[in-house]
């Protein structure tokens, strides 16, 4: 996607800043759809960025300030793909917040994924430069699928690489219990799903036993069509179900 806009604590950056920036290996980050000058789960995000910023830098963080500085950003977009990213150098000097904005992004209908032994390491985190993940994205990618599937030594199904995964054995949802990121979509959508749902560890070698499966990031929901070698059914009802769960949240002003 084309950059449109990038802003650094509320200023076009200078030609200085773009480079430490450029080598700046520790930050963490939420990237979010604007549409309408909305999003939905906004405070979810905040409440991300603040977490991670109490955690790796020790700092707190002015929600009203980061709305500020997407606000901003967007201009007169209405919208967009939007990234808020936060990175530190040395414990205790202040923090650098970045803003860019991209062209909307919209999630395809259906993905597949490929199975990785890969754990990401402080999985909670949605942090910045994690070789691995971007390694095995690529890695999915060549082989003809849409994202990579990380697995835990132990086996376990964990997320998709940029995105969290959801299975359905025709009665229920059901989540992997395991070290993951939990998304903002994921979060809007599991409070509003009708169907009963369930969390567990679920093995690799079980994920047969599912009759569909899908996941969800900041640019949707999208069915899963293959993991592997295995194939699936797009369930219509269930898609329709996350979708509407999804849709039904309010989508909260910047």
């Amino acid at each position: 996607m084309d950059l449109i806009t990038v802003e650094i604590d509320g200023a076009a950056p200078t030609p200085a800043q773009l480079q430490t920036l450029a080598l700046a290996p520790y930050g963490h980050f939420t990237a979010m759809q604007v549409r309408d000058g909305r999003v939905r789960g906004l405070e979810l995000h905040l409440d991300r960025l603040t977490q991670a910023n109490a955690e790796m830098f020790d700092a707190g963080l002015d929600g009203d300030h980061v709305r500020a500085l997407i606000r901003h950003a967007l201009g007169d977009l209405a919208d967009a793909s939007v990234r808020v990213l936060i990175f530190g150098e040395q414990p205790g000097d202040p923090v650098t917040t970045v803003v860019t904005v991209r062209p909307p992004f919209h999630s395809p209908a259906t993905t597949s994924l490929l199975p990785v032994d890969y754990s990401r390491t402080v999985a909670h985190l949605k942090r910045t430069n994690d070789f691995g993940q971007a390694y095995w994205g690529r890695h999915a990618a060549r082989a003809g699928f849409g994202d990579a599937l990380l697995v835990t030594p132990g086996g376990a199904v964990a997320e998709a690489g940029i995105a969290n995964v959801g299975f359905w054995d025709g009665a229920r949802i059901v989540w992997p219990e395991a070290p993951m990121l939990r998304g903002i979509t994921l979060q809007v959508v599991q409070p509003r799903l009708a169907p009963p749902q369930l969390h567990q560890v679920i093995r690799l070698t079980q994920c047969t036993d599912f009759t569909s499966a899908f996941v969800t990031n900041s640019r949707g929901i999208s069915a899963v069509t293959r993991i592997g070698d295995h194939e699936y059914a797009v369930d219509a009802e269930l898609m329709r179900e996350l979708h509407r769960a999804y849709e039904s949240a309010p989508a909260d002003p910047i």
